[in-house]
């Protein structure tokens, strides 16, 4: 016997992420906020960049003092 076909539905199914701020599961297609679930998310993400929460690595360059 073999397997039924799979439905139009099954195989369409957007795949879920989670948001990087509150882990919840979220759909990326026709997601207005992606990759965060909500508005509110991506704002509490954009204040962690401001507020320097976030910081990337990086080496100082011989002449980095004279800009201070």
């Amino acid at each position: 016997m073999s397997k039924p076909a799979p439905t139009a539905q099954a195989v369409s199914r957007p795949k879920s992420y989670p948001c990087p701020q509150c882990q919840k599961l979220t759909v990326w297609q026709d997601n207005p906020y992606k990759p965060f679930c909500s508005d509110r998310c991506k704002l509490i993400d954009l204040g962690a960049w401001a507020n320097e929460d976030y910081k990337l690595p990086a080496q100082d360059s011989p002449f980095s003092q004279d800009l201070e």
